[in-house]
Formats: C-alpha cells, sequence, structure tokens
C-alpha cells in the first residue's frame, strides 16, 4: 500500500511569509519615499517664476568690510559639463539691491582667483546661514589695504555692476566658486539685499519620474504582503480507499 507524500514542514512555510511581510514592508517604505519626493518636486515646480527660477527670499547681508564672499562652492559635474552647455540643468541667478544708495558690485569667480584678488583686503566669508529666523554667520579675514574696483579685475566669470538692483545669471561649470558682493568703488562698508535663484527645467520629468518608481515599488510591496498575510489553504482531508476484498477460492 503506497504512501501519499507528507505535506512541507509548518515552519518552512511560515518563515518564507515572515520574509515576504518583511520584504514587502521595506519596499513599502521605499514607495513612500519616492511618492514624497515626487510631491515635493511637483511642489517645488509650480512655485517658479514667470522666468522659470525657483527663488530663495530676499535677505539682507551686510559687512563693515569691503567685500562679502561666500565660501568654495565645489562644483562637480562628473562629466557632464558638455550637456550643461546645452542648458539642461539650468543656470543660477543672482539678484543684489544695495541697502546704503552706493553703486554694488556682484559677480562669480574661480575661489583662487577671488582669494588672491581680496589678499590683504579685509572682507567676510560667509560661513553658515539659518533661515528660520534668518541669520548668516561671518569669519572676517584680510588686512588694511583697499580693494581695487573689481569689474576692472577679469577674474569674474559672470558679473554685474551699477546702480540699483543688479542681476546676474551664471551658466554653472565644473571646479571651485565663489560669489562676491560688494561696492563697485572697492570701499568698505557692504550692506545688500540678496536673492538666489536656480533655473530647473528637468524638475517636472524627475517628479514624475520618482511618482513612477514609487508606483512600481507599491505594487511589489502590494504583491509580497499578499503573498504574506493571506491565510494558506488548509490541505483536504484524504479519502480512505476500502481494503480490498478477501479472494475467494
Amino acid at each position: 500500500m503506497s504512501e501519499s507524500p507528507s505535506p512541507s514542514p509548518p515552519g518552512r512555510s511560515s518563515g518564507g511569509r515572515v520574509v515576504a511581510v518583511v520584504a514587502g514592508s521595506l519596499l513599502a517604505i521605499v514607495s513612500l519615499a519616492f511618492f514624497v519626493a515626487g510631491g515635493a518636486a511637483l511642489w517645488a515646480n509650480g512655485q517658479k517664476d514667470d522666468d522659470g527660477y525657483l527663488s530663495t527670499r530676499t535677505e539682507r547681508f551686510h559687512t563693515r568690510t569691503a567685500a562679502l564672499r561666500t565660501e568654495n562652492l565645489d562644483v562637480n559635474l562628473g562629466g557632464t559639463a558638455s550637456v550643461l552647455e546645452n542648458d539642461l540643468y539650468g543656470k543660477v541667478r543672482l539678484r543684489v539691491t544695495p541697502r546704503a544708495g552706493k553703486d554694488v558690485f556682484v559677480g562669480i569667480a574661480p575661489t583662487r582667483d577671488v582669494t588672491g584678488y581680496l589678499r590683504g583686503t579685509a572682507h567676510a566669508r560667509v560661513t553658515d546661514i539659518d533661515y528660520h529666523p534668518f541669520r548668516a554667520d561671518y569669519a572676517m579675514s584680510g588686512g588694511g589695504a583697499r580693494a581695487a574696483a573689481p569689474a576692472r579685475q577679469r577674474i569674474w566669470a559672470a558679473q554685474a555692476h551699477g546702480h540699483g538692483t543688479q542681476t546676474v545669471t551664471w551658466d554653472v561649470a565644473d571646479g571651485d566658486w565663489s560669489v562676491v558682493v560688494m561696492n563697485a568703488d572697492g570701499s568698505r562698508g557692504v550692506d545688500a539685499d540678496v536673492r538666489a535663484g536656480a533655473n530647473v527645467p528637468f524638475l517636472n520629468e524627475l517628479a514624475w519620474g520618482a511618482i513612477g518608481g514609487g508606483a512600481i515599488f507599491g505594487f511589489g510591496s502590494a504583491a509580497l504582503l499578499y503573498a504574506g498575510l493571506r491565510t494558506p489553504r488548509r490541505p483536504r482531508p484524504e479519502t480512505a480507499s476500502p481494503d480490498p476484498l478477501p479472494a475467494t477460492a
């Protein structure tokens, strides 16, 4: 009389279900992160101005020295510089409005050139910014030399100077860069309102790509959770086969 195959051990089946639930839960978290990122990108895309820029609030920066400069901005495009030349990744825009009535200068240049230009001149380096409420921290350096008129220097990748609000638009490029704000004549006492913006034309595509990724991970999570949480079917009870009739003589 042949024996019926024994059912798989309960431990092996329950262990697989636990793995499916854990994996499904992790995928659900990843899916949620993608949806949040996509939603944030869509919201940001809707905040662009008429020129397509996302901008910070206008904030005041000031120093008694001859110049304000940023820390080194390390831009590493990873070999995509030729793509950026086609404006795929957008531009950076700075709008500077003097508060003291002086003509203002704003420029972007390689950090080493800015350091050389301001060597020996008292200036303030912006080291940290808090936004709620706004506060800028500065580190002072330099000496007593008067700064030469910044617009006459040939170090700037982008610059603007004059009376009233000045706007600089810069195509991002590989390298180490610094932003400088000064009085146009190089005199001490810089006081200006600054607003920064970025043109990111691919933000809408990035948003929908993240939402699509969230949907894919969401479907995977649902499948794994279903497999792990569904109640397994109980095996049907086998009906005993009748004993064979005794052979007659």
